[in-house]
């Protein structure tokens, strides 16, 4: 029995196939490419010493997911086919929508016809727009979002717990992920981003690199420290972790569904991230602040309490590996 792991050629994708082969997990992984390259399948096997089957295809195509349903026993679905850039979704709505949501309604509908119920869900801390209270709790209000990238992944919860009233058989782990950073300590995988990065560290780390100019900070009159937004930043392998802690959780329970917080707990400014960069790589970061950016909000970290007391799980890495280990990938890869 397989775990089909969607998007697994992608960043927080890739890590997680790295974790479920090292617990001895079968992988059929599904990926298009359309924001990762084919050469991280071969650095994963590299990593790992095991092997899984790939297809390349989109998962909006239901006769191609068909037929990797048709050809593997699977178990689980662990979904990370989603576009994720908040500033892009704003530009292409439309585009985020029909990946994001259509896309996740045809992975539904196939898991569904060949009896598969157990599904893993790769949501965000953004489903909380700005939050009511801070640190945010699972129990916090969701909705109200800022960009149409939070908003998908607020639809297909909703259409998750919707499935799951519909039918009480399937088993279902929502996991809000704060701000995945960082690579894998062997540097073979890491955030690749496709042409100018969106996310503040790999940013950071091509500033660095010399290969893009300065980083541009959007505002500094936010209300928070220093008037740059606060983020929970978390460590991609805790992140990964997390994926596996929970389908720990789904095999012990049979069915059920669960929501859950995966960050720190701590919030770090955009400017603490850079110091914290520049004291642990020894290389300087150039930046200028600019305007706000549209869809963002001042700050947003987690309590990751019950992840802790449901899961057993809790993030071990600290911003100093964040900084090193994004680093070391693009060290590698230069």
């Amino acid at each position: 029995m397989a775990i089909l792991v969607t998007g697994g050629a992608g960043y927080i994708g890739s890590h997680t196939v790295v974790e479920l082969l090292n617990t001895g997990k079968e992988v059929v992984i599904i990926d298009d490419f359309s924001n990762s390259k084919q050469e991280v399948l071969n650095a994963i096997r590299e990593i790992t010493k095991k092997d899984f089957k790939f297809y390349e295809i989109n998962y909006l195509n239901r006769e191609a997911l068909e037929k990797v349903f048709e050809e593997n026993k699977i178990e689980a679905v662990m979904n990370f086919a989603g576009f994720k850039a908040v500033g892009e979704s704003i530009k292409k709505p439309i585009e985020y929508y029909t990946n994001n949501v259509s896309g996740a309604l045809v992975l539904l509908d196939t898991m569904r016809k060949y009896g598969v119920k157990t599904f893993v869900f790769s949501s965000s801390a953004t489903v909380y727009g700005d939050p009511e209270k801070i640190p945010i709790t699972e129990e916090c209000k969701t909705g109200e979002t800022t960009n149409p990238y939070g908003t998908s992944k607020l639809f297909i919860e909703q259409i998750l717990k919707d499935l799951y009233v519909s039918d009480n058989s399937w088993n279902i782990c929502i996991l809000r992920y704060f701000n995945p950073v960082g690579a894998h300590e062997s540097g073979l995988i890491g955030e690749e981003p496709q042409g100018i990065p969106n996310n503040l560290m790999p940013y950071v780390v091509r500033v660095a690199a010399g290969t893009l100019k300065e980083l541009s900070v959007f505002g500094n009159d936010y209300n928070t420290p220093d008037g740059t937004g606060v983020r929970d930043y978390i460590h991609v392998v805790d992140l990964a972790k997390g994926h596996i802690k929970a389908l720990e959780k789904l095999e012990r329970e049979q069915k059920g569904l669960y929501i859950y917080n995966l960050g720190t707990g701590n919030g770090y400014s955009v400017l603490d991230m850079v110091k914290a960069f520049e004291k642990t790589t020894g290389k300087s970061v150039a930046y200028k602040i600019t305007e706000r950016r549209q869809g963002d909000i001042a700050t947003c970290y987690a309590d990751p309490t019950k992840a802790k007391q449901e899961l057993g799980w809790e993030a071990k890495l600290g911003i100093e590996e964040m900084c090193r280990d994004s680093w070391n990938y693009i060290e590698r890869h230069k």
